[in-house]
């Protein structure tokens, strides 16, 4: 699906954003690109700015007017900053992605239009689209980077697209410890740890034997409510280890001053 839409440049002066664009679109998937009287292309700075995605600048389409750029398409979305006097379809990001994918999902061409840095499109140009997209980003400092609004578009295309494929959104990053960290504790190793860990309260005299004042049944309280898993349970009787050295080691320093 994500193939059957194209991103469409229209009039573009820095290079930079071109670049910027392309990255964007190979981040979330998309690899049509359409450039409507580019200012500068092909560049160095669009180059370096796609940090990578230079395949989507090499096959980039290169054409004279926006007609021919919405050749084959039978959705086109536009975005627009500003309001305009006639009233039109307005979308936001998210609706203009699951538009697009909905009319992609039944074979159809769809083009994301997006104008200049300086004016954006022209009443003109966005009369071709169907409907106009305005991200709703703070009024008081609205105007978006070309390059970072088809980050927020393609992000929601994909979005949506991984929603309809029923893959997941998200990565869990697994550790080398992920399966330690995922088992639960057994009893007979609470009570272990609730052994070190009383011994080593007495150690360090936070815990008087002949006082408790039911700092232990507090304690077990805390931590049996705490899911504690083997990982954490080996770090938490390392630190007991530790603390009990050190105690050690300081009544040792006691003795011989």
């Amino acid at each position: 699906m994500l193939d059957k839409i194209r991103v469409v440049l229209v009039n573009t002066s820095h290079p930079g954003n071109i670049g910027g664009t392309a990255r964007a679109m190979k981040n979330m998937g998309l690899s049509k690109l359409v450039l409507v009287q580019p200012e500068e292309f092909p560049s160095g700075d669009a180059n370096a700015r796609a940090s990578g995605a230079t395949d989507i600048l090499e096959n980039a389409v290169v054409v004279e007017t926006l007609e021919e750029a919405l050749t084959g398409c039978s959705l086109v979305l536009g975005t627009s900053a500003r309001d305009r006097r006639i009233p039109w379809p307005l979308l936001d990001p998210r609706e203009c992605a699951q538009k697009s994918l909905e009319h992609a999902e039944l074979g159809g061409e769809v083009a994301l239009v997006f104008g200049r840095e300086y004016a954006g499109l022209t009443n003109e140009e966005l009369q071709r689209c169907q409907y106009h997209v305005h991200i709703p980003a703070n009024p008081e400092f609205s105007s978006l980077n070309l390059a970072t609004a088809v980050q927020v578009l393609a992000y929601e295309v994909r979005m949506d697209w991984l929603a309809r494929a029923g893959q997941p959104t998200k990565q869990e990053k697994l550790e080398t410890t992920a399966m330690l960290d995922a088992v639960p504790v057994t009893a007979d190793e609470l009570e272990r740890f609730y052994a070190h860990l009383e011994e080593t309260l007495v150690q360090i005299a936070f815990l008087d034997p002949a006082k408790p004042r039911h700092l232990m049944a507090r304690l077990r309280r805390l931590y049996g409510r705490a899911g504690i898993s083997k990982l954490e349970m080996n770090i938490l009787r390392g630190i007991l280890t530790e603390t009990q050295k050190a105690a050690r080691g300081e009544l040792s320093q006691r003795s011989t001053d």
